[in-house]
């Protein structure tokens, strides 16, 4: 029996070794498992604990967090600020209401909020509802800013850019759209593929893993990972990703696109 699956007493911590972990954070990525996690409480939202898992302190140009929100929880009111962000539904349901027009998104549903658009959020399901938020400053470029995006996975293409067998890409975001500063994919790998190449590139990654399970490649360790662990990479962090298991795997994928270098 390995040891996390014995019943203890309430109160009592499982038995194993204290103090290990999967996580780790380096110069140019991390590795954080859910379970390691603290919880952080915020003034605009009640009844929600959210979980950081990237932002700047980590050396992140971007936020992301899980919104852990209980029955009824959500924002307190209506609110705006100048970061274009996405939420993304784990699990549960929550009203999603922008400039006073709501939405229902169930599991695997998402928005794409632009820079000042605002916004509510309400768990209108019984239990808790999760929700993955990620938020960043919008860089501007001088096109018209990008539009407000309700969607759901299950309308995605599912694309394979490169012929790789095995691998898919669905886009949550216009691909190729140059208002966009960033891409938020969903890649999918079926048992046995894996990347061509090790890549090595500028844009910044944040990962989020939907399904599934695998190795993973960071500078020169690897990692394993599984469902729900996060992994921040840096820019040009060496990476590798090959599924192991049973089933497909795949994860939610953030990275920064379609703007040129920044000497500030």
């Amino acid at each position: 029996m390995h040891p996390s699956s014995m019943k203890v007493k309430p109160g009592r911590i499982a038995p194993g070794a204290f103090g290990h972990t999967r996580g780790t954070v380096k110069r140019n990525y991390a590795v954080m498992p859910p379970e390691g996690i603290m919880d952080s409480y915020l003034p605009r939202w009640e009844r929600t604990v959210v979980r950081f898992q990237a932002a700047p302190q980590l050396g992140a140009r971007f936020a992301q967090a899980v919104l852990e929100i209980a029955e009824g929880g959500g924002t307190r009111e209506a609110f705006s600020d100048e970061l274009e962000r996405l939420l993304y539904v784990l699990e549960g349901s929550v009203e999603l209401t922008v400039e006073g027009i709501a939405s229902r998104l169930d599991p695997e549903g998402y928005v794409y909020l632009p820079p000042n658009a605002k916004f509510s959020v309400r768990n209108i399901g019984p239990g808790e509802a999760r929700v993955l938020g990620i938020k960043k400053p919008y860089v501007s470029i001088g096109l018209p800013p990008p539009d407000l995006i309700i969607s759901k996975r299950n309308d995605l293409e599912k694309i394979n850019h490169n012929g790789t067998e095995g691998r898919t890409w669905e886009h949550l975001l216009p691909y190729g759209d140059m208002r966009f500063d960033m891409e938020l994919n969903i890649l999918s790998f079926a048992p046995g593929t894996h990347f061509p190449d090790v890549e090595t590139h500028i844009m910044e990654h944040g990962l989020y893993m939907l399904e599934g399970q695998g190795m993973y490649l960071l500078d020169q360790d690897w990692h394993e990972v599984w469902k729900d662990d996060f992994i921040w990479m840096g820019p040009f962090c060496p990476q590798l990703f090959y599924p192991t298991g049973w089933e497909t795997s795949a994860y939610l994928l953030y990275k920064d696109v379609n703007r040129d270098v920044s000497f500030g």
